[in-house]
């Protein structure tokens, strides 16, 4: 199963947007892995319309290239460019909650779910859940009162006064 988070937009003081309308705009984040970002890095950052975070990994890319160039160890350009690919595989969700965030969507909660659809309608049918008002609850039963015990009764395990053993 996987674990998604989910992002509402900032809603419009002034159109008064309706909260079912941006249901359309909620984004989905699963959280994990994620093997496209970390094969193609830049073209899945241009996809997922990433800006800052494309003209980041080129700057750092290309001080690392230098630095490499300048101290003369080439060679481990591979495994340098590995490891940059492995991160940003790892961190690819957490920089499209960095850019949702920055954009003013606000972190409605966590989802699990076996694919996106799945936690879509857990989501949905939760939230929608929450929207109703709960029914009333049942009305108690009235409080009712043990009969009250005679005075010369003695309470516990003792026998009566002037009974027989």
């Amino acid at each position: 199963m996987s674990v998604y988070t989910v992002h509402e937009p900032r809603r419009n003081e002034r159109r008064r947007d309706d909260a079912l309308a941006l249901t359309s705009r909620f984004e989905f984040v699963r959280d994990g892995f994620h093997f496209w970002a970390f094969l193609l890095a830049p073209l899945w950052m241009l996809r997922h319309r990433m800006w800052l975070e494309v003209i980041a990994y080129f700057l750092v890319v290309g001080a690392i290239t230098f630095g490499l160039r300048r101290l003369g160890i080439e060679g481990a350009g591979f495994w340098i460019a590995f490891l940059i690919a492995l991160l940003v595989g790892i961190e690819a969700s957490s920089l499209r909650r960095w850019k949702l965030s920055r954009r003013g969507f606000s972190n409605l909660g966590v989802v699990v779910g076996d694919n996106l659809e799945d936690a879509e309608r857990r989501f949905f049918d939760g939230w929608v859940a929450e929207e109703r008002p709960a029914p009333p609850p049942p009305p108690s039963p009235p409080v009712m009162r043990p009969p009250a015990a005679p005075s010369n009764d003695i309470i516990g395990l003792f026998p009566q006064p002037g009974a027989r053993p």
